[in-house]
């Protein structure tokens, strides 16, 4: 089968205007030859896009999947374009992604192996920041791409969940708690949380004390402020406190040289949201291209169901 994007926006036009007449008009071409290709397009797709009468044109079923889908396929076919001739150009091209310390295992390795294969022009520079620093950082031009946790709305940055996983308890192998399987927040409220402070990543935070609220406590939390996240896990496996972590994070952190462990939290359980920011008025083809790779390999990593 072969469409074009030039029959695929003709069908647009019409789409759009609903007469065949006022579409030919705005396309600059004869209305019996745009009749002609509409009727082409509908013989290849093998299925009427317009029911037609003297006095009204109106889509079809069929007419109205293709209505919402042709913009998202030309939009993707001219961004191909835009990072194929980006590519071809020589260009090295450079993205400055933030992230915020707990997405610095599995989610930003897999991430940057996801953009060196569908980018090998790009270099992509990483810099930790925490999450409430992220959109102010986009906004002055110091990054292109942010990865932040539970991110607050912030006037000129775009946004999307990119990653949405259980929140697990990291204790020392020491701890009380850390013969149980599973630990229900309630068995938490005589603990001390290990939390980095609220104004890192306000939203997260707030979600863990509503949590823990509606468990029936007032849970006592003690603000880490220094950002080693190693210097943290020294302070898990001491085993006097809990830390409360995304799931990738915890997984990655409990490992049994550092005498720290990974327990599901349960009744109830907490979610993570981890969202992608970008500048809102940035048309750059290639912050563009890294968010559609980014989007591919969430759905490939089954990120946003949250399992």
């Amino acid at each position: 089968m072969d469409i074009s994007p030039r029959v695929l926006r003709y069908f647009m036009a019409v789409a759009e205007e609903l007469h065949f007449g006022r579409a030919a008009s705005r396309l600059y071409i004869a209305q019996p030859s745009l009749s002609h290709q509409i009727r082409k397009l509908e013989e290849s797709l093998g299925t009427p896009l317009f029911v037609r009468s003297s006095r009204r044109v109106q889509l079809t079923a069929a007419g109205k999947t293709l209505a919402r889908e042709a913009p998202v396929a030309l939009a993707a076919l001219e961004q191909a374009v835009q990072l194929t001739q980006l590519a071809g150009s020589g260009i090295e091209t450079t993205i400055r992604l933030g992230y915020t310390p707990v997405t610095g295992f599995d989610t930003l390795t897999t991430l940057l192996n996801a953009f060196h294969e569908a980018h090998p022009t790009f270099t992509v520079v990483p810099r930790e920041i925490f999450s409430a620093e992220i959109p102010g950082r986009l906004c002055a031009g110091d990054l292109d791409i942010g990865l932040a946790l539970a991110p607050q709305p912030f006037d000129g940055v775009s946004g999307e969940i990119l990653r949405r996983e259980p929140v697990s308890a990291l204790l020392g192998t020491r701890h009380r708690l850390a013969a149980e399987s599973t630990i229900p927040l309630k068995s938490l409220q005589d603990e001390t949380l290990l939390l980095f402070p609220r104004r890192l990543a306000p939203a997260y935070y707030d979600g863990i004390v509503a949590a823990c609220n509606e468990a029936g406590f007032t849970p006592t939390i003690r603000a880490f402020d220094d950002p080693p996240v190693n210097a943290m896990l020294a302070r898990l496996a001491s085993g006097r406190e809990v830390g409360l972590a995304p799931a990738s994070f915890a997984e990655n952190a409990a490992k049994p040289s550092s005498n720290i462990v990974l327990r599901d939290v349960v009744d109830p359980p907490i979610m993570a949201e981890l969202s992608v920011l970008w500048p809102t008025n940035d048309p750059s083809p290639a912050i563009a291209g890294v968010l559609a790779t980014a989007r591919r390999c969430a759905r490939r990593n089954g990120w946003s169901t949250g399992l």
